[in-house]
C-alpha cells in the first residue's frame, strides 16, 4: 500500500530543524551576533510563494534554521572543549612549590605561540552553500583571547570561558598545545595520588553531558544516539520493524474568519458569505498575483468546487466568476504577510520556540526502541490544487482532511490519542509497510503518507536494498540483453514489443511509465504508456553534427510534464520494429498496444528476482557516474578542479535521466556577480606581477606568495563560472538523492582526497550515514 506519491518533489530531504545553541554565547558575547543559514536542500515550486502559502506551512518552512548551526560546536576537538576547566583543575591541585616550574613551562610555549603562524582561514568566510561546514568566523578575536588568558587564576563559572574558547577557532591548536603540556606536568607531578587525574577526568565527564542556555549537546553525544542499524542482523523477509510508537500527524489549524471591515464583492456590490465559502473564496483570492487566475481550467474548476461549498441562496446569486472581486480579501491578507516579515525578533523566536514545541512532540517516532525523525508530521491544510504544467485538475478544491479520514499504523499498545471528539478512521498494525498514517486525498484519488525521514533506518534499509539490486544487475545486464535481443526477431508480437521497450529502458533509462485516465490526470506518459504520436522515424539524419541512419526521435512529456526530446540512432531491427508498430494506427493509439508495466514487471522478475524496470535506470545513472568520474578525474588536480568533474560526471546523469529545469531567476545576477569577481581579480594578479617585478629579498618572496594566491583564486573563480553555466537548466540533486549509489561518491571523495561535505550537505550526509560507513576507497559499483 506504500505509495512515492507522499513525497511531494522526488524524494528532497527532510528540512532539517536549527536550535538555538548559540543563545548562551550570545549572553556572553553581547558585542557579537551570529547569523546561522538555512542548509536545506529542499526543491519548492516557484509558484509556492510565501504570501500564498498557509500561515500555518510558512511557520514550517522556518523550521530549517533550527540544526544550520548545530554542527558549529562540534567542528571544535573534545579536549579543546574543556581546555579552560582543566587547567583551572590544574592550577588549583598544583602546590606553590612547583609554580617556578610551571611558569617556566608557560614561557616555553610562549615562546613557541611566537614562532607558530597559523594559516590564513579565508576559506571558512565561503558561502554556505558551498559547504555547509564552513563557519563564519567574526573579526574580533584577539581582544577575547586575551580576556581569557588573563582570567585563567580566578575560577571558571559554567561554561563562560569555555564558550569564549568554543568561538574562536584561530587559536585552535594553541590551546590544544597548551592542554597537553600542562595536563602532562600535573600527571608527573601528581600522579602518586592520581587524585587531580581522577579530578580531571570528573569534569570532563560532567562538561561533555551538560549544556548551559539552551546549548548543543557535543558531537560525542551526537555520535552515541546514530542507530548503525547496517551492522545489526537483517530482520526477516517483509518485516519493517518490530515495535512503532508515533504521536499521529498534526492537523491544520481550523479557519479564522476574516475581519468585519474586510469584505468580498459580488457585481460591484458588498455579499457576506457563510464561513465554509468564505473560506474558499480566501484560497482564491491569495492567487490574484499569480498566473493561475488567467487559465480558463483553472477558473473553470475553482468556480465549480466553490459553488458547493455555498449556501443554497448563495449559488442562486453568485453565478459568474467575473462579476466576483476578490480584491480586499487580497489586500487583507498581503497586509498580514508584510506584518509578519516586520515581526520584532523576540516575535520571530516565540513562534520559533512553539515550533520546535510542536517538532518534540509530533516530529519523532520510536522504532524499535530508537527515536527516529519524521520526515513531514503535517497534513497539509486546505487550498486550491495547482499541479504541474496544464493538469486538467487545476484549480479543483483540497478538502480539510479531518481524524476521521486518517489510518493510523503503529504497533499494539502504542496506538495514539485523536484529537478531542474525534476518531481514527481505523487503527492498523502492519510490520510489513513503513508508514505511519494514510490518508486519500480528493483531487487525484491517491494515497498520501506521513512516513519517517530519509535518515532513519527504514528508509536507509530500503536505498541500500535498492542500490544492492541495481549493482546485482551489473552482473546480469549482459545476459539479459542478449536475451531481449534475441526477442527483437520474435514470432509473436507482444514479445517483440517488449524488447524493443527494454531496448529503450535500458539505452535511454526511461522510466516504464503507468496506466492512467487520461482525462483525469495530466498527460504524461513513459515507455510504456508511449503513443504513436510522441515518436517519429527517419531512415537518415543529422544527429550531433554526424549524419546518421535509422534515427527514433522521441517527443513527449514525462513525469512532472517536464518534457523529453531526444534523437537517437538505433539498431536497424528496433527502427523496422518500431515502424511495424506504428502501421495501420491513429497518432493517438498506443505505441506498445500489447505491453504494460506490470506484466513487463513480471517478465523481467523471471530474469533476475527483484528486477524491475526502475532497476534499469538506477543501475544505469549509477554506472554512468562511476564510469564518468573514473575518465574525468585526475590525481593532480585541484580540488576545485575536482569538483568540477564530479559535476560534469552527475551532469551526464541528469541529462540521461531527463532531469531538467527551467533557468533560475538568480541565474543572470550571479552569473554577472561572478563576472565582476573575476574582472577585480584580474586587475590584481595583474597588480601584484608589477609589484613582484620591483620587489627585493624578503619581500620578493612574500610578493610571490601574494601573486600565487591571488592567481588560485582567479583560477578558482573561473571554475566556479564556468560550473555554474553549464548546470543552469539541469537539475543535479535529483539524480544524486535517488538514482546514484552515494557508495560511489563517498569512495570517489577518499580517494582524491575530497572533503565528503563538499558533495553532500548535512541532510544527505544524514540519509547516507550508512554510506559514509560502509564505503572506502576501494569500492566501485
Amino acid at each position: 500500500m506504500e505509495n512515492s506519491s507522499f513525497n511531494n518533489s522526488d524524494d528532497n530531504s527532510y528540512l532539517d530543524q536549527t536550535s538555538q545553541s548559540m543563545n548562551g554565547i550570545k549572553e556572553e558575547l553581547s558585542s557579537q551576533s551570529f547569523a546561522s543559514q538555512n542548509g536545506n536542500g529542499t526543491t519548492h515550486d516557484d509558484d509556492d510563494d510565501e504570501d500564498e502559502t498557509p500561515w500555518g506551512a510558512r511557520i514550517e518552512k522556518s523550521e530549517p534554521k533550527e540544526e544550520a548551526m548545530e554542527e558549529e560546536d562540534d567542528d571544535i576537538p573534545w579536549g579543546e572543549r574543556v581546555t579552560t576547566e582543566i587547567k583551572e583543575e590544574v592550577s588549583e591541585a598544583s602546590t606553590s612549590t612547583k609554580k617556578d616550574k610551571k611558569k617556566k613551562k608557560k614561557e616555553v610555549f610562549e615562546e613557541e605561540e611566537e614562532e607558530y603562524v597559523p594559516e590564513p582561514r579565508s576559506s571558512k568566510k565561503k558561502k554556505k552553500d558551498e559547504s555547509d561546514e564552513d563557519e563564519y568566523v567574526p573579526e574580533k578575536k584577539k581582544k577575547e583571547v586575551s580576556k581569557v588568558k588573563h582570567s585563567k587564576k580566578r575560577k571558571t563559572s559554567d561554561f563562560e570561558s569555555e564558550d569564549e574558547e568554543d568561538d574562536y577557532k584561530p587559536e585552535k591548536k594553541k590551546k590544544k598545545t597548551t592542554v597537553k603540556h600542562e595536563v602532562k606536568t600535573e600527571k608527573s607531578s601528581r600522579s602518586k595520588s592520581g587524585k587531580v587525574e581522577k579530578e580531571v577526568k570528573k569534569q570532563v565527564k560532567t562538561e561533555t553531558t551538560e549544556t548551559s542556555h539552551g546549548k548543543k549537546k557535543k558531537k560525542t553525544e551526537e555520535e552515541e544516539e546514530v542507530w548503525k542499524w547496517w551492522e545489526e542482523e537483517k530482520k526477516g523477509d517483509g518485516i519493517k520493524w518490530n515495535s512503532l510508537e508515533h504521536k499521529g500527524p498534526l492537523f491544520a489549524p481550523p479557519y479564522e474568519p476574516l475581519p468585519k471591515n474586510v469584505h468580498f464583492k459580488y457585481d460591484g456590490k458588498e455579499m457576506s458569505l457563510s464561513e465554509p465559502a468564505e473560506e474558499v473564496a480566501t484560497f482564491y483570492a491569495r492567487m490574484l498575483d499569480h498566473d493561475y487566475v488567467t487559465k480558463p481550467i483553472f477558473n473553470k474548476n475553482f468556480f465549480h468546487d466553490w459553488r458547493k461549498a455555498m449556501t443554497p441562496e448563495e449559488k442562486e446569486k453568485i453565478v459568474d466568476l467575473s462579476k466576483c472581486n476578490f480584491r480586499q480579501i487580497h489586500a487583507h491578507f498581503m497586509a498580514l504577510s508584510e506584518k509578519r516579515k516586520a515581526m520584532t525578533k523576540e516575535e520571530k523566536q516565540k513562534i520559533k520556540d512553539e515550533n520546535a514545541d510542536l517538532v518534540k512532540e509530533y516530529g519523532f517516532a520510536i522504532v524499535d526502541g530508537h527515536k527516529q525523525k519524521i520526515g513531514n508530521f503535517r497534513i497539509e491544510p486546505p487550498g486550491l490544487f495547482r499541479g504541474r504544467g496544464d493538469h486538467p485538475k487545476m484549480g479543483k478544491l483540497k478538502r480539510r482532511i479531518r481524524p476521521e479520514d486518517v489510518i493510523i499504523n503503529c504497533s499494539k499498545g502504542n496506538e495514539p490519542a485523536p484529537p478531542e471528539g474525534h476518531k481514527w478512521k481505523e487503527v492498523r498494525h502492519d510490520n510489513t509497510v513503513t508508514w505511519l498514517c494514510g490518508w486519500s486525498e480528493n483531487v487525484l484519488g491517491s494515497n498520501k503518507y506521513i512516513m519517517l525521514n530519509p535518515s532513519s533506518k527504514i528508509k536507509g534499509e530500503k536505498d541500500y536494498e535498492k542500490f544492492e539490486t541495481a549493482r546485482k544487475l551489473k552482473t546480469q545486464v549482459g545476459q539479459i540483453r542478449q536475451n531481449y535481443n534475441a526477442d527483437l526477431k520474435a514470432r509473436e508480437m507482444r514479445v517483440r514489443q517488449r524488447a524493443v521497450a527494454l531496448y529503450f529502458i535500458d539505452k535511454l533509462a526511461l522510466r516504464a511509465g503507468n496506466e492512467k485516465d487520461t482525462d483525469e490526470a495530466a498527460d504524461t506518459v513513459g515507455c510504456c504508456s508511449l503513443r504513436v504520436e510522441h515518436i517519429k522515424l527517419h531512415d537518415q539524419k543529422q544527429v550531433d553534427g554526424e549524419m546518421k541512419q535509422y534515427v527514433v526521435a522521441f517527443d513527449f512529456l514525462g513525469k512532472d510534464s517536464i518534457r523529453y526530446q531526444n534523437e537517437v540512432p538505433v539498431d536497424k531491427q528496433v527502427f523496422k520494429n518500431v515502424k511495424l508498430f506504428m502501421e495501420n494506427k491513429e497518432p493517438k493509439d498506443d505505441l506498445f498496444d500489447r505491453l504494460d508495466t506490470p506484466s513487463l514487471n513480471a517478465h523481467l522478475k523471471t530474469l533476475m528476482p527483484g528486477l524491475t524496470a526502475k532497476v534499469f535506470r538506477t543501475y544505469n545513472a549509477s554506472i554512468t557516474l562511476q564510469q564518468q568520474l573514473d575518465n574525468l578525474t585526475e590525481d593532480d588536480m585541484s580540488i576545485q578542479e575536482k569538483l568540477l568533474a564530479y559535476n560534469r560526471a552527475n551532469r551526464q546523469v541528469a541529462i540521461l535521466c531527463n532531469h531538467q529545469r527551467s533557468v533560475p531567476k538568480s541565474h543572470e545576477k550571479s552569473m554577472e556577480n561572478l563576472k565582476g569577481k573575476i574582472k577585480d581579480k584580474k586587475k590584481e594578479v595583474k597588480q601584484l606581477k608589477e609589484e613582484l617585478k620591483n620587489a627585493r629579498g624578503k619581500d620578493k618572496e612574500k610578493a610571490q606568495a601574494k601573486l600565487a594566491r591571488a592567481e588560485e583564486q582567479l583560477k578558482k573563480l573561473r571554475i566556479q563560472r564556468t560550473d555554474r553555466d553549464e548546470n543552469k537548466t539541469i537539475a543535479l540533486g535529483t539524480s544524486k538523492l535517488n538514482y546514484l549509489d552515494p557508495r560511489i561518491s563517498v569512495a570517489w571523495c577518499r580517494k582524491q582526497e575530497v572533503p565528503i561535505d563538499k558533495i553532500f550537505n548535512k541532510t544527505q550526509r544524514d540519509k547516507f550515514r550508512w554510506a559514509i560507513d560502509m564505503a572506502d576507497e576501494d569500492y566501485v559499483f
